[in-house]
C-alpha cells in the first residue's frame, strides 16, 4: 500500500507534546483525509500485550500480536478528538496516559516490532490522502511524502501541555515528574538504533514553543497548498 504515490501523504513528526497529534486531527478533518497516529499503535500494542499477559522483552509473541491487533481511528464530528477503537474497544484515555507512553517507547525501540507494525501503517494510506503523525513518519515509513514536518518545541513548554491535557482528563499528575519524564523519553527515542527521533532532511522544521494550535494548522496548511491543491 505504500506503492501508491498517487496517493498524497502529509506527515508530521517531532517529540512528545510537540502538538503533532492534535494538529495532525486538525489537517486531516480539514482536508477531509485519512489520520495515521502511529504513536497509538505502539501504546495500543502495550495495552494489548498487558491483556494477553505477553511480557515486553518477548519479541516473537508481541510482534504476533502487532500483526494480528485490529486498530481503528475513528474521528469526533467539530472536534481535534479522534477515538481510538482496538478490536472494537474504544481505548483512547487508556493510551493518554504516561505509563502508556512509557511502554510505547520501549516497544518502539524493538526492530521486530516496527517491522511488524510498518505494513499496518501503510495500509492507512488510502483515497483522497493521509495525514500521518509519530517520529518517523517522515524519514521511514513515508519517504515519498509530499509534505514532511518535524514540530518542536522546548521540553518545558511540552511538559506544560501535557499536564494540562491530563489535567483535563481528571488525571492526578506531577509538572515536575512530567518534565524528567519527557527528557528521559527524549534521549530514549533519540538514541535508539531503531528509526532514532530527528527530522528527515527533507522535513520543515517548525518550532511550536511559542505558537497556539491554530497558529500551527496555519503554517502548516500553507507549507502543503504551496505543493499540493487539496481537492
Amino acid at each position: 500500500m505504500n506503492h501508491t504515490p498517487s496517493i498524497p501523504v502529509l506527515t508530521i513528526d517531532g517529540p512528545s507534546g510537540s502538538g503533532k497529534g492534535t494538529v495532525g486531527q486538525l489537517l486531516a478533518q480539514r482536508l477531509g483525509w485519512h489520520f495515521l497516529d502511529s504513536g497509538a499503535l505502539y501504546r495500543a500494542l502495550g495495552v494489548a500485550a498487558n491483556r494477553a499477559e505477553v511480557d515486553l522483552g518477548d519479541k516473537a509473541a508481541l510482534a504476533r500480536l502487532a500483526m494480528t491487533m485490529d486498530i481503528h481511528f475513528r474521528p469526533r464530528s467539530g472536534g481535534d478528538v479522534v477515538d481510538v477503537l482496538l478490536n472494537g474497544e474504544e481505548v483512547g484515555d487508556r493510551l493518554r496516559t504516561e505509563e502508556s507512553g512509557r511502554r510505547a517507547s520501549i516497544l518502539a525501540a524493538i526492530p521486530e516490532i516496527r517491522l511488524a507494525l510498518l505494513q499496518k501503517q501503510h495500509s492507512f494510506r488510502q483515497p483522497p490522502g493521509l495525514v500521518a503523525d509519530g517520529r518517523d513518519m517522515g524519514s521511514a515509513v513515508f519517504p515519498d511524502a509530499i509534505l514532511k514536518v518535524y514540530l518542536t518545541a522546548t521540553p518545558e513548554v511540552r511538559a506544560e501541555r501535557r499536564y494540562k491535557q491530563l489535567k483535563d482528563k481528571g488525571f492526578d499528575v506531577n509538572l515536575r515528574r512530567l518534565l524528567d519524564e519527557i527528557r528521559e523519553r527524549d534521549a530514549r527515542d533519540a538514541g535508539r538504533e531503531a528509526s532514532p527521533l530527528k527530522p528527515a532532511n527533507d522535513a520543515c522544521i517548525l518550532d511550536t514553543s511559542q505558537l497556539d494550535i491554530s497558529g500551527v494548522v496555519e503554517r502548516v496548511y500553507g507549507l502543503l497548498r504551496e505543493r499540493h491543491r487539496p481537492g
